[in-house]
């Protein structure tokens, strides 16, 4: 017995440690057909209209509105975090508990809004308990796997949402741009992040943030792309993976793609809810224009 106990405790410090790793941020449809049926594992396909949802999902998979639990404000914009206790009742009515693994699964191109709720899920305090279905709906049925217009059925769940630090505000970003272990990094096209009028108070970019377009984290069928072209393009701008980047974009939908695609490389991520919908608006916080000379050369 005393020859064995080494190896207990061993296996079951080791048991302890995979049971706590976080689940994988990106799944694969044969990787979600397959664990289906688990269960912790509760699938949430959003749509902006219920009708796609009645139309086809998978089987067991519940209809998430993306404005459940992104709800707009005339104080602070577009996307913000719910409330914790209407977060409860949302969370609770989808069927989740403290120990489920959500899985999120986008229809045709709505890559930008269900990343932002898988943002908002791990700012509820689900980090690490979230996926996403890479590819989406389409990507299921390209796979060969069935889709049912059955409502399926479920108890309440017992979660309770408590909020993490992952949306920051104006401040934070402030102190961020002096900060040497943090990165602001607009997510928005180049184009916009130069200064090409958009429709905002003021054009331009944060003072002093760097530029990676989230449109180049996904490819033309909407599949995130694979870990080493990702990395490629934030390397060249945040060489330094202990960095702390701090996203923002128009209203912070797109820079969820961004958010997403830096958790997938293991850079620890904030996101700017107000983006430059507050930041423009407020003249006392710093913006700038790129310089003609920074500008990458026209192509001919």
């Amino acid at each position: 017995m005393k020859r064995l106990l080494p190896f207990l405790l061993f296996l079951g410090i080791t048991t302890v440690h995979l049971s706590a790793q976080d689940k994988p941020i990106l799944v694969t449809a044969a990787w979600l057909q397959q664990h289906l049926n688990d269960p912790e594992i509760v699938v949430l396909q959003t749509n902006a209209l219920k009708w796609d949802y009645e139309r086809e999902h998978i089987a067991g998979a519940r209809f998430l509105w993306p404005e459940s639990l992104l709800p707009n404000s005339p104080d602070k914009g577009t996307f913000n975090i719910p409330e914790t206790r209407t977060a409860t009742h949302v969370l609770r009515g989808l069927g989740i508990n403290k120990n489920s693994h959500v899985v999120l699964c986008f229809v045709r191109n709505e890559v930008s809004v269900t990343s932002r709720l898988f943002l908002t899920l791990e700012q509820l305090g689900l980090r690490g308990r979230v996926s996403f279905l890479n590819g989406g709906l389409d990507a299921w049925k390209k796979a060969g796997f069935a889709v049912t217009k059955e409502n399926p059925s479920f108890k309440k769940g017992n979660i309770k949402a408590e909020l993490n630090d992952l949306v920051v505000d104006k401040d934070y970003v402030l102190q961020s741009l002096k900060a040497p272990g943090k990165v602001v990094v607009d997510a928005r096209m180049k184009r916009f992040y130069d200064g090409e009028p958009s429709g905002l108070p003021r054009d331009g970019h944060i003072t002093g943030a760097l530029n990676i377009q989230y449109t180049d984290m996904v490819d033309s069928v909407n599949f995130f792309k694979p870990v080493e072209q990702l990395q490629g393009y934030f390397t060249p701008v945040v060489p330094d993976k202990q960095k702390e980047i701090v996203t923002y974009c128009f209203i912070g939908q797109t820079a969820s793609v961004l958010y997403l695609a830096g958790r997938i490389l293991g850079y620890p991520m904030k996101l700017y809810d107000g983006s430059m919908q507050e930041w423009s608006r407020k003249e006392e916080l710093p913006m700038e224009k790129t310089k003609p000379e920074e500008k990458e050369p026209a192509k001919h």
